[in-house]
């Protein structure tokens, strides 16, 4: 099977929607062990999905807030006492206080900023750099994305947060390739997820992608995204790192907004 007798760990699983899930899902479904992350009030969201994963015990939850640095060693100390090793790492983690959002850009204050910065695109850094010890050559780290090459209406703070995303992944790409380890991100299209909803204007995306997408796309089908993440966690993408991977339905590359799907 793709990811046969490698250990996932997965962050940012809440409910049963969130990409991370459907990760988790087809990692298990594909022969690796999977581990999750969890943290604070949210940790019981994340131990209640746990359960509704295909496998007949739920997976181990690490307790992580990825902007506690101590919390994120301690994962890679627990693997090395273990003598195991983490062989591929979904860095699904993004957040931006709600003055970074909706059309707020000019007004956002640094604090804000900062935490939207710190949580949505440092934090990329800080989990592989804090894991490196217990990764192994071979190892692989996809990291969550949305395009952030344009501006988007009402993304704000966030389209510059993933841009620092998509910037750190491409540095981390260039210091962890000498030890075997590549870092990719995959930009997925617009998907109903509880993240999602707390963007303003959300639906505006969805309605957009339905028009211009040459494929077509379904914003309650987060599979396709899960399975193209599995890949890049497999050995099957091991002369590929520094990439973003868009699996979008075609969006991305189209120029004009009308699509093959209108009428």
């Amino acid at each position: 099977m793709l990811l046969d007798g490698k250990n996932i760990l997965i962050t940012g699983v809440l409910t049963d929607d969130s990409i991370a899930f459907h990760v988790a899902r087809v990692a298990i479904e594909a022969g690796a062990t999977t581990y999750l992350t969890g943290f604070g009030r949210t940790r019981s969201l994340t131990e209640r999905s746990a359960k509704r994963l295909p496998i007949a015990e739920p997976p181990e939850i690490f307790e992580m807030d990825v902007n506690d640095q101590a919390q994120i060693d301690a994962i890679a100390a627990e693997f090395r006492n273990r003598g195991e090793s983490i062989d591929g790492v979904l860095h699904a983690i993004g957040y931006a206080p709600a003055d970074c959002l909706g059309g707020n850009f000019l007004k956002a204050e640094w604090d804000d900023v900062a935490v939207a910065l710190q949580t949505s695109a440092y934090s990329l850094k800080a989990l592989a750099a804090g894991l490196l010890p217990a990764m192994a050559e071979g190892s692989s780290i996809v990291a969550l994305d949305f395009d952030a090459t344009v501006a988007w209406e009402a993304y704000d703070w966030m389209g510059v947060s993933k841009a620092a995303l998509e910037a750190t992944a491409r540095y981390l790409a260039r210091d962890l390739g000498p030890k075997g380890i590549r870092v990719n991100l995959v930009a997925a299209g617009p998907l109903k997820t509880m993240a999602a909803k707390s963007i303003p204007g959300f639906t505006a995306f969805g309605d957009a992608w339905r028009r211009r997408a040459p494929l077509g796309w379904n914003e309650s089908d987060p599979v396709p995204v899960a399975e193209a993440v599995a890949f890049l966690l497999s050995d099957w993408s091991r002369a590929i790192t520094g990439e973003m991977l868009h699996v979008d339905g075609g969006y991305h590359a189209m120029g004009s907004d009308r699509g093959s799907h209108d009428e």
